[in-house]
């Protein structure tokens, strides 16, 4: 099977396709990139940054790509210890590196492993990039060549390889767009969940340091995540969810597999999605710090984005689904904020990748200063832009049918309604599948995915029966088992 980069690098199943040789691969054609684009500079010899998560050989594999790149005369800079993507992101930037890769399958399950190519920005790489890495492994085989590689104790003593921490220079950045001040005057009590993933450590330590008391479940190494699906979203915190339930924290947070999204849980038990927390955040940044810029949101966020981008006069841009897409406008002017209904945001001032880490500092900043729980914060958003009752469903293609995601899209253009329940369609857009519109501001996506025969459905409304019947819908429209 050819290695192929999706939205945000290569992922396969570990021993499987994600194997040394493959990986070995990977990097040289990686490091044919980089060396390419540095021929434009000569004057600037490339450098990478190169960071790895708690997976099973994450440490070896990221070792084994810091060899290949150094044995193609990269100069390397290789994280000591596992570390968040946001952290390894940001060290890119801090170092003036060409560019970095991350070891990582961030939320995928733990028989994943992969490789996140990041630019010098610290943001993912445009897409272009993993097409010309690709072209570089299919060069390279047809040609025979196989991958340079030096030897790392060599490597390490002559510093090609260079060890280093990340935690000092990203804990020092986030320090400047966190109110640590107003964390250390509160008195609450934080746990945080990193789901066994390279969090761990980042969040609990930064919120301890500002005076916050802060403790920490699952933490230990566990390269198999202790059973967990590390995505944080609410069906994945039981553990979470029940230990706030006990009345001894005031919020519950959570990072996945890398750390770069965030999910959370309020006093009550109930799970704050990534929709309230971007919403959360921006009115805060607005009405409290007084910040403007342009708001950027995935095609498949919440329209409560929308009401509070236009209540305050800012700009609003919607893309596709990826958090590449939002760190392109990130780049290409100024942000107030960017962010994705599965939980990567990122802010003003910071690196253009979504950060579970900063994320959750932000949302107990947002409480402290509030001093009304997480539990009233949401309740008064929903009564401010919500109310807002959102849901989303894979549904998988059975094998016996054709699957091409714009066939797909063109037949469901060809059959849409005028109206879907007692709503009539005022809109409808293709940005990434099918996004359906209606004059409650209701919406359906369905978007059929890029890499495996799914369609992915999904909705908001006023209320969960109205989600309900809009999923069912979109089922019926695409012809599919809604159960499948």
């Amino acid at each position: 099977m050819a290695i192929q980069f999706g939205t945000d690098g290569w992922r396969a199943v570990i021993s499987d396709e994600f194997t040394f040789d493959n990986l070995r691969k990977v990097a040289q054609a990686i490091a044919d990139w980089v060396l390419a684009e540095a021929a434009s500079s000569p004057d600037k010899p490339p450098s990478m940054v190169v960071g790895f998560d708690t997976r099973f050989l994450s440490d070896r594999y990221a070792a084994e790509v810091a060899c290949v790149l150094a044995g193609n005369s990269i100069q390397v800079h290789l994280a000591q210890a596992d570390a968040p993507t946001p952290a390894i992101s940001y060290a890119i930037v801090e170092k003036q590196a060409s560019s970095g890769v991350m070891i990582t399958a961030s939320h995928n399950p733990p028989r994943y492993n992969g490789v996140k190519l990041k630019a010098s920005h610290g943001g993912s790489v445009p897409s272009a990039v993993g097409r010309r890495v690709e072209a570089y492994l299919q060069a390279n085989k047809a040609q025979g060549r196989t991958p340079r590689r030096a030897d790392y104790a060599q490597a390490l003593a002559q510093g090609c390889i260079r060890r280093f921490d990340p935690y000092p220079a990203y804990a020092q950045h986030l320090r400047r767009l966190v109110d640590f001040d107003i964390l250390g005057r509160s008195d609450l009590n934080v746990l945080v969940d990193p789901m066994y993933g390279c969090g761990r450590g980042y969040l609990q330590g930064l919120l301890s340091e500002a005076g916050v008391k802060a403790d920490e479940i699952h933490g230990e190494m566990n390269p198999g995540f202790g059973g967990l699906h590390p995505e944080p979203i609410g069906r994945h915190l039981d553990t979470l969810a029940e230990a706030m339930r006990s009345g001894l924290w005031d919020i519950g947070l959570a990072t996945d597999g890398d750390a770069d999204r965030i999910g959370a849980i309020a006093p009550s038990g109930r799970f704050v999605d990534p929709h309230c927390i971007f919403a959360l955040t921006l009115r805060y940044l607005v009405e409290r710090r007084g910040w403007r810029g342009a708001v950027v949101k995935t095609i498949s966020t919440t329209r409560m984005i929308n009401r509070l981008a236009d209540r305050y006069g800012l700009p609003l841009h919607e893309t596709p689904v990826g958090f590449n897409h939002i760190s392109d406008l990130m780049v290409q002017e100024k942000v107030l904020i960017g962010g994705e209904e599965s939980g990567g945001i990122s802010v003003l001032g910071h690196i253009p990748e979504g950060d579970g880490v900063l994320m959750g500092l932000l949302l107990t900043e947002i409480v402290a200063a509030s001093g009304r729980s997480l539990d009233e914060l949401v309740d008064d958003l929903m009564a401010d832009v919500g109310p807002c009752a959102y849901a989303r469903r894979d549904v998988k293609v059975p094998a016996d049918r054709p699957y091409d995601k714009r066939e797909m899209v063109t037949r469901l253009m060809a059959h849409l309604p005028d109206r879907l329940g007692d709503q009539p369609v005022v809109s409808v857009s293709q940005l990434d599948g099918v996004k359906v519109l209606l004059a409650d501001e209701s919406w359906l996506l369905i978007r059929p995915s890029g890499t495996e025969p799914v369609l992915r459905i999904y909705a908001e409304a006023r209320s969960r029966e109205q989600v309900e019947a809009l999923l069912r819908a979109g089922a019926s429209l695409a012809g599919v088992d809604e159960e499948a």
